[in-house]
């Protein structure tokens, strides 16, 4: 297929347009640097810097990867708004081009379009599924929001496949590259009191999935993207203390990170116990589906 693609030289999208590419699809991605895009790439993409640039390549799927990092400055009220705007405008493209090639009687096949576990907010011990309702704070606005962009697709005659992603997991990125140097020196620990779920996934679960969804012409709506057994903040930090042969001992209290993080530490101090119930029931397989394996694969390497 003629895949269009955002984020796709992030973290989850580089792997992604790897793996699309290896099995003979043509990727489009969309990069505010497209130069720089060209030289992480692979040969065979075709790289523009605006969603519209590629409305006469008439895109047969769409997978919509884009975003600022959450996690990447302390939320002020501009920084919401940021966060929330660059995940909005560019989905709204994308649902946009859906509509401009729907009328010429082209409309894309799918959208996988990103979310996050911050749709379901802060739920405590609750086992949650798809179908649990959303505790409503900012976490869950910005969410809602950035999937309501993407369903306005549906309107075009296009499947629209939400993902909400947990932690994703490898050395080169994300959550756990950040964690590893403080564990290494035996500074690592939990946060807060550590009863806080961390719904997490191993990075090569996560591209599968992507691509799982793809295909399946089945599935539409919500699904977890999340392996099936998350973590408390103390287990994960215990387990991958082990792993790293380091003590675990350094707890932050929920305090300090309140003072230092504001409203962002809700990040750290607050989870969901999220579970891929809509994916399993569709069949698909986790490579890695305890953390034990995963961090076996990731840092054993």
């Amino acid at each position: 297929m003629r895949i269009l693609i955002t984020g796709g030289t992030g973290f989850v999208g580089r792997p992604l347009c790897r793996r699309l590419a290896e099995a003979g699809h043509d990727l489009l991605v969309v990069s505010r640097d497209p130069v720089a895009a060209r030289q992480v790439l692979p040969a065979s993409v075709t790289v523009a810097a605006s969603v519209m640039e590629f409305a006469e390549a008439r895109p047969e799927a769409i997978i919509n990867l884009a975003g600022e990092s959450i996690a990447g400055k302390r939320w002020s009220e501009a920084q919401k708004r940021r966060l929330v705007d660059s995940r909005v405008e560019i989905t709204r493209e994308l649902a946009d081009l859906c509509g401009r090639l729907a009328e010429a009687g082209a409309a894309p096949r799918v959208m996988i379009s990103g979310s996050a576990m911050g749709y379901y907010g802060d739920q405590g011990d609750t086992r949650v599924t798809e179908d649990t309702p959303p505790h409503d704070e900012f976490a869950h606005r910005l969410c809602e929001r950035w999937e309501q962009e993407a369903k306005a697709a549906e309107a075009h005659g296009v499947r629209v496949v939400l993902v909400r992603t947990g932690l994703v997991l490898e050395k080169d990125g994300g959550t756990l590259a950040k964690m590893l140097l403080p564990f290494k020196l035996g500074l690592g620990g939990p946060f807060g009191s550590g009863r806080q779920f961390m719904p997490w996934i191993h990075r090569q679960d996560m591209v599968a999935l992507l691509e799982f969804l793809l295909e399946r012409e089945d599935l539409t709506g919500p699904f977890n993207a999340s392996a099936p057994r998350p973590e408390t903040n103390a287990a994960f930090t215990a387990t991958l203390a082990r792993h790293l042969k380091r003590p675990a001992f350094m707890a932050v209290p929920a305090w300090v990170l309140k003072i230092g993080l504001g409203e962002m530490a809700n990040l750290l101090l607050t989870g969901a116990d999220m579970r891929p119930a809509r994916l399993e029931e569709a069949g698909f397989t986790f490579e890695y589906p305890t953390l034990d394996q995963a961090l076996t694969a990731i840092l054993g390497r």
